[in-house]
């Protein structure tokens, strides 16, 4: 729960939203931000009301209900010049995101920037960092690199441990601009910084995913037998999990490709089509599934190895 204070009189407590975040089911997160619009309301607080409605629309986003998250934050638009900075900071970054996942980065970039000016203005690390983050995305590759810069000062000089808490994933992204660039050296030392990172903080997802990473640069780099290795192993820890990833899938067949063993990659291909074929994230890398799919072809479902 958070606390508003008006001066220096206590509000009514409101529930803190941002803690109900699940972005692997943004369609279950909508619903749960929903429940909460009649608190909102009721509450009369007009920048907690906004700042709620943005985060309906990134949900909204995320299922690529574009049309419907632009309406979200239509309402938070109409009611901005009533709210704080760091609401129309939040409105910024998710109108932004809006754009950007419908391809429009061009729309998207002068919001991205104005929420990062705002932001640092303010002195709201948190989504400053978001900002420089997101400018990294929507740049071309040989910029990327000094936004992600940027965000990652601002997350490693900042008090607040939620902000610090960046740090994980910008390791990761510089690590895959660099990865882009075909500088793998440089890339591993990202992905391993960001696995460090991660065992540090203890989420066991996020460790297998930056574990993921390493692994995936390591076969980048002819490391084959080692990445193979890793993804194995990250293989049992999800089926220990009772959780599928498509991405290791795809990874093991590469590397079984590489070595040369094309009969047993087929079916680590083919898993790896089923699954992220259904993957919205991949929805603009139909060459890659095609891909998948083809190398896959001529095996039976179902998940080699289970």
């Amino acid at each position: 729960m958070v606390e508003l204070v008006d001066g220096s009189e206590r509000k009514t407590k409101l529930p803190d939203f941002d803690s109900l975040w699940d972005y692997d089911h943004p369609g279950a997160t909508e619903r749960k931000f929903r429940e909460l619009l009649p608190t909102a309301l009721d509450s009369l607080d007009l920048s907690y009301l906004s700042q709620l409605l943005t985060q309906i629309a990134r949900t909204e986003g995320l299922q690529r209900k574009f049309q419907e998250a632009h309406k979200s934050l239509d309402r938070v638009q109409k009611a901005l010049d009533k709210t704080d900075d760091k609401t129309r900071v939040r409105y910024l970054l998710e109108r932004g995101r809006v754009y950007n996942s419908s391809r429009k980065q061009e729309e998207a970039r002068p919001l991205f920037q104005e929420a990062l000016d705002l932001a640092l203005k303010s002195k709201d690390d948190f989504n400053a960092v978001d900002a420089a983050h997101m400018m990294a995305i929507v740049e071309p590759t040989e910029k990327q690199l000094q936004w992600n810069l940027k965000a990652l000062d601002v997350a490693e000089n900042s008090a607040e441990e939620k902000v610090r808490k960046w740090m994980g994933s910008l390791y990761n992204n510089i690590g895959w601009t660099y990865f882009e660039q075909q500088q793998y050296e440089e890339s591993l030392l990202m992905f391993e910084k960001a696995l460090e990172f991660q065992r540090q903080q203890g989420d066991p997802n996020k460790i297998m995913i930056a574990k993921w990473c390493v692994a995936k640069t390591l076969r980048k780099m002819d490391h084959t037998e080692e990445a193979l290795e890793m993804q194995r192993d990250l293989f049992e820890q999800y089926q220990a999990a009772g959780k599928k990833s498509g991405y290791v899938y795809e990874e093991i067949a590469e590397c079984l490709t590489v070595m040369g063993q094309e009969q047993e990659a087929e079916g680590w291909f083919a898993a790896a089509y089923e699954e992220l074929s259904r993957d919205p994230r991949l929805a603009n890398e139909q060459d890659r599934l095609n891909r998948l799919k083809e190398l896959g072809k001529a095996s039976q479902p179902g998940t080699p190895g289970s």
